[in-house]
């Protein structure tokens, strides 16, 4: 298994990730990424939804957090209308 493969860019700006690498990592039809690009340097990052499990225990966590800062339901519908430009 190879670290290292090539592919070229469309005159659509299409790039093919080798196969290879899709198989190794699992990335099926409709994959999404996160495109960061720096001088010559360009970086694809898989964005993938949390199961239902992990989306559990980030709102579990948060619940956590915002009771520990003091934060009430009251203080997070005032943040959101603010955010809205209704408040």
């Amino acid at each position: 298994m190879n670290s290292f493969s090539t592919t070229r860019m469309s005159s659509k700006g299409q790039v093919v990730i080798p196969e290879d690498v899709r198989k190794r990592l699992g990335l099926e039809t409709g994959a999404q990424f996160l495109v960061v690009g720096e001088k010559d340097v360009v970086i694809l990052k898989t964005i993938a939804m949390p199961s239902m499990n992990e989306f559990d225990g980030i709102i579990s966590r948060a619940r956590q957090q915002a009771r520990s800062s003091g934060m009430k339901t009251a203080d997070i519908a005032t943040a959101i209308a603010k955010v809205r430009g209704r408040g």
